[in-house]
C-alpha cells in the first residue's frame, strides 16, 4: 500500500514485502491551472516544466556529468534514466519519469535529487502559481506497485523551479525524503549550483 507523505517526511525504500528493492520508478506530474481569458486574448503558451535528476557524492553535485535531464537522458553509470521531455504536462499521471536502478548506482554517489524547473520561466513570465496537481511518486519498477507519494499542495505564487525530494543511502538501503523546497532559480544550470 502506498504511503501519503507530507513535507520533510522520509520512508524506506523495500518491496511490499519488505525484500530489497533494485529498481524504482520515479513518476513526476502536473497540470497547467486553467486560466480565464478575454475574447480576444492570446492562447497563453503552454508550461513547459523539466523534471531532472542530480546524482551527488557527500551530498554534493561534482559536475555536469552528473545531471540527467531532457539533453542527457541516461547517465554514464546506466543507473539513472529519464524517459523523455514532455513539453505540456498534458494529460493524466506521470508527465516525466526518471528510472532508477539502485542496484546498479555506484557506491560513490550517496544522493539522488529530484528537481523541476520551468523552461524559460523569466521570459514566458510563468511559475508554479500556475501549476496545480504536481507530485511525485515512487513505484517498484518491477511489480509497478507505487511505494510513495508526496503531494506539492503549498501556494507556489512566483516560484520557478522546486525540489522536488531525494533518494538517498541509509545503513546499506534506500530512503525517499519529500523535501518541496521552492526557488527562483531560471534555469537548470542555476538550481544546479545549490548542490556545488
Amino acid at each position: 500500500m502506498s504511503v501519503n507523505l507530507q513535507k520533510g517526511q522520509k520512508v524506506d525504500l523495500r518491496k511490499e514485502g519488505g525484500g530489497t528493492l533494485r529498481r524504482v520508478m520515479v513518476g513526476l506530474g502536473w497540470d497547467e491551472v486553467k486560466q480565464k481569458r478575454g475574447l480576444f486574448a492570446p492562447k497563453p503558451q503552454d508550461i513547459d516544466c523539466d523534471a531532472s535528476a542530480f546524482l551527488c557524492q557527500n551530498g554534493r553535485l561534482t559536475g555536469i556529468a552528473d545531471i540527467v535531464y531532457y539533453h542527457a537522458l541516461t547517465h554514464a553509470s546506466g543507473a539513472v534514466r529519464h524517459m523523455g521531455d514532455n513539453l505540456t504536462g498534458a494529460g493524466e499521471g506521470d508527465d516525466e519519469q526518471i528510472m532508477v536502478d539502485l542496484s546498479a548506482v555506484p557506491g560513490n554517489y550517496d544522493r539522488i535529487v529530484f528537481v523541476v524547473n520551468i523552461y524559460q520561466a523569466s521570459q514566458r513570465k510563468q511559475h508554479f502559481g500556475m501549476i496545480e496537481n504536481a507530485f511525485i511518486r515512487i513505484s517498484d519498477s518491477e511489480t509497478g506497485k507505487e511505494l510513495c507519494r508526496f503531494n506539492l499542495s503549498e501556494n507556489y505564487d512566483g516560484m520557478t523551479a522546486m525540489v522536488v525530494g531525494e533518494i538517498y543511502r541509509r545503513d546499506q538501503g534506500w530512503k525517499f525524503n519529500a523535501v518541496g523546497q521552492p526557488t527562483r532559480d531560471n534555469s537548470l544550470d542555476e538550481l544546479a549550483r545549490r548542490f556545488a
